[in-house]
């Protein structure tokens, strides 16, 4: 049973090591790319065309982003069967792979509240323009 054990622990190591190009590819981006984008719609404009402008900057990043949380959570997936081992071998590379986790949830959950922030910041300011159009018409009616 323990010899057995051990073969799976290696099989386990073996492919932890082909998944972790990925992680370590997904990982960079978030660092070099990701994070840096997501700081950028931080700070949105005043007026609606600049929002507008500014939900599709987004949008174009968020498939891009999306495809990495994604090649990234299904490479974690493969890496399930890790929780089941507990011994020292296998330790340095539970490590990482949650460091990988973590990183990967902080950045998806950032994304989805920037995805959500910016869609409502943009129908509020909608809302706001047809308000103040409607004022104006009414303005202009009893005016004539």
């Amino acid at each position: 049973m323990l010899s057995n054990k051990r073969i799976q622990e290696l099989e386990l190591v073996m492919e932890f090591e082909k998944v972790e190009e990925c992680f370590k590819e997904v990982s960079n981006w978030i660092e070099n790319v990701g994070r840096k984008r997501l700081k950028e719609t931080i700070h949105l404009d005043d007026s609606l065309e600049m929002l507008l402008q500014a939900q599709k900057q987004f949008r174009e990043f968020d498939l891009v982003a999306s495809e990495y949380c994604r090649r990234g959570q299904e490479a974690l997936k493969k890496m399930d069967r890790w929780e089941d081992f507990s011994s020292v071998d296998v330790h340095s590379y539970k490590v990482k792979l949650q460091t990988y986790r973590d990183q990967l949830e902080e950045f998806c959950t950032q994304l989805d509240e920037n995805r959500h922030r910016i869609c409502e910041t943009v129908r509020l300011y909608e809302f706001f323009d047809k308000v103040r159009q409607d004022i104006c018409c009414t303005e202009e009616g009893v005016k004539s």
